[in-house]
């Protein structure tokens, strides 16, 4: 049920010792998530709430069955980690990392399309699948099911917090939600909201999709492509946030690292003319979310 992660997930995270991995591997253990493994060089034969910390990733797949790498190692860590997750087989890797070099970036995404592998993120606060009791990264913090009840409806945000609060309206519309994912606030994502409405058009347990988007960056242009391609048949509600910023001077960074406006296309009331030429339904004001939802 849902894409990327279900009942059958079962979670490695690389930096488990670290302050705030240990806290987030408590809140998903608390929620149902199957953390097999966690690795730190050096601290193999401990464990962190239960969970067997090895030295390797190669060292906790001889003895865990794994299919996901959660990433919470430092900055100039995280490209082996990638590498190293790469390497041992795994295809789905979440880098919740910010303030990553963006060499570093690139390269990790470079590894991941040459091995065929999917990254979330970087700098994402990561997805959640209610209906199936999954969650990676602090999305939802100690609480999920405030905001995160099962639903049909799918759910893409740039901002972490937002995450929660859009998911929220489909619950207030009496939907809930499929999965919600955060894919990142940084100008380089492995997942862009293109790559990931392809893989909603064809989940049969979604029944539409809510976006939520900021200043900067031309992913809502690609996404306008995708839906005027007629590539995606099910409703996708959009709110672009951020329209004051078009009154601030070009190059300003508002929040995200990706929040950058450097052109015309990549003002919010750009995005949202596009977006809505191309068939979405562009809500003006979040609240109006709901409204949308109980349309469909």
């Amino acid at each position: 049920m849902g894409i990327l992660i279900d009942e059958n997930t079962k979670v490695l995270i690389q930096g488990i010792t670290g302050r705030e991995a240990r806290m987030v591997t408590k809140h998903m253990l608390d929620y149902g998530t199957e953390v097999k493994a966690g690795v730190t060089p050096g601290r193999g034969g401990q464990d962190v709430e239960g969970v067997p910390v090895y030295d390797t990733v190669r060292a906790a797949l001889k003895e865990q069955e794994i299919n996901l790498s959660l990433i919470y190692v430092p900055p100039a860590f995280v490209l082996d980690a990638v590498q190293e997750s790469l390497d041992n087989g795994i295809k789905l890797l979440v880098v919740i990392t910010e303030n990553i070099p963006q060499k570093d970036v690139v390269k990790c995404l470079r590894l991941a399309r040459d091995k065929d592998a999917r990254i979330i993120g970087p700098n994402t606060v990561g997805l959640i699948n209610p209906g199936a009791g999954v969650k990676l990264g602090a999305i939802g913090g100690d609480d999920p099911d405030r905001c995160f009840v099962p639903g049909t409806i799918g759910v893409i945000s740039r901002s972490g917090g937002m995450t929660a609060e859009t998911s929220w309206m489909a619950k207030r519309a009496g939907r809930g939600v499929s999965i919600s994912i955060g894919i990142g606030g940084d100008p380089m994502i492995g997942s862009t909201p293109r790559d990931l409405l392809k893989l909603f058009a064809r989940d049969d347990d979604t029944e539409a999709v809510i976006m939520f988007s900021e200043p900067g960056t031309h992913f809502e242009i690609e996404v306008a492509e995708y839906l005027e391609a007629g590539n995606f048949n099910k409703p996708l509600i959009v709110y672009v946030a951020g329209k004051f910023t078009e009154d601030m001077p070009a190059g300003t960074v508002f929040g995200h690292a990706g929040a950058i406006i450097e052109g015309e296309g990549s003002k919010p009331s750009a995005k949202m003319e596009r977006l809505r030429q191309a068939g979405a339904k562009v809500v003006e004001n979040y609240d109006e979310i709901i409204d949308y939802i109980k349309e469909i």
